[in-house]
């Protein structure tokens, strides 16, 4: 697995609180690693009920766990997509684990009842404005990419998304008339310099401690916001001369990655258009249900989550890839806890099950073992059991 390079946790913004987190009351599950384990306590928002414990590890470490409700489920519970519990509890954690929210159901809901408005409503409750979206081919999966294996191969891209502002939340928003009386809507694309400062400087940090190119993604042909965005990058690189900066106009960039992926390493980029071309690179890897996120902020727990939706149309069929969410929780011990050799055991463990054969059906290709979500959860845990016997042996 090609992981992410760690940066420093002050410059991502991470605030651990490891005294404070003795002192909270346990809750409803925990795994625990060893008698003198470090301990965390990791909310879970889930789309399924969370019904068995997990196997011990070596790793010294101890999550314990509780579940809130969030997104479709919370609306049926309580009318509303984000609870005051659930942002409470994850507020108060050191890291949350965030499952795909959403469906049909609730599709005609009016805006502040959807699912992807709590969605909205927990990242900015959390303050976790910077979205890291890691998308590399792996050597195992690159016939799974739907371009040519020449262009595909070796592609490891970073995309740094601005998780918190932009058009997403920029006012004045909403609906309207115009002066012929017709029905409008209308949303402002806003940027403040302390918006873009934070996250140039994340996305700097990350670019230098990868391969030191860092490419920024605006509209600055024809937007004021982006206009003000190219300005602040620009200046805040040029305080690192080890950082290869460029620029590129989002609809270029959008031609780029599937032209010649392979020139970007770091990409900078707004809330909408880190939306649109993270999923757009998540597709060069073959699927977006390999993809995970972490979403971090300047204190407190970080958010980290697979960067897909619900996909209510396979829902129930055991057809779901569990990859990217398994990544998604590498990426919290790495990120959110600095437990970096915990991440590389479960990302080797994900690497081991590819090497074996096993694929979902969004990577399934000919001589290779198709197999259900369950049973690809199954067999990266047996992995990680393995990689445990080993440990105690030697």
């Amino acid at each position: 697995m090609v992981a992410l390079q760690a940066t420093p946790l002050k410059t991502l913004g991470f605030s651990r609180r490891r005294a404070a987190a003795a002192a909270r009351p346990r809750p409803m599950a925990s795994f625990r690693c060893s008698a003198s384990a470090r301990s965390y306590n990791i909310t879970l928002l889930p789309g399924k009920q969370y019904d068995e414990p997990l196997s011990p590890s070596t790793t010294g470490v101890e999550l314990r766990f509780q579940e809130k409700l969030m997104g479709g489920s919370a609306l049926d519970a309580t009318g509303v997509p984000l609870p005051e519990e659930t942002l409470a509890a994850a507020r108060d954690s050191d890291a949350v684990l965030l499952g795909a929210i959403g469906g049909y159901k609730w599709d005609n809901n009016e805006k502040h009842l959807k699912p992807e408005t709590g969605l909205l409503q927990l990242r900015a409750g959390l303050g976790v404005f910077a979205n890291l979206r890691p998308a590399a081919v792996l050597p195992q999966l690159v016939d799974a990419s739907t371009l040519k294996r020449e262009v595909a191969e070796g592609v490891d891209i970073m995309v740094v998304r601005e998780l918190t502002g932009g058009i997403y939340f920029g006012k004045p928003r909403g609906f309207g008339t115009n002066d012929k009386g017709e029905d409008t809507g209308f949303n402002t694309e806003i940027y403040s310099v302390p918006e873009i400062d934070r996250i140039a400087r994340v996305a700097i940090e990350v670019a230098r401690k990868r391969r030191g190119k860092l490419c920024s993604v605006d509209k600055a042909n024809v937007l004021e916001a982006s206009m003000l965005w190219r300005k602040r990058v620009t200046a805040l690189a040029s305080e690192f001369p080890d950082i290869e900066l460029s620029h590129m106009y989002v609809d270029n960039a959008a031609m780029q990655l599937i032209r010649n992926p392979k020139q970007f390493d770091t990409i900078v980029t707004n809330n909408i258009f880190g939306d649109i071309l993270s999923d757009e690179a998540s597709m060069i890897t073959g699927s977006i249900g390999m993809l995970p996120s972490a979403s971090v902020g300047e204190s407190g727990p970080g958010l980290f989550e697979p960067i897909h939706g619900s996909a209510p149309d396979i829902a129930g069929q055991d057809k779901a890839n569990p990859l990217a969410t398994i990544l998604s929780a590498a990426m919290l011990l790495r990120y959110g806890l600095g437990e970096e050799n915990a991440a590389k055991r479960i990302e080797a463990a994900v690497i081991e099950t590819l090497n074996h054969g096993f694929r979902t059906g969004d990577i399934y290709s000919p001589g290779t073992t198709l197999v259900g979500c369950k049973r690809m959860g199954e067999e990266v845990l047996k992995t990680v059991e393995s990689q445990k016997a080993v440990a105690a042996v030697n």
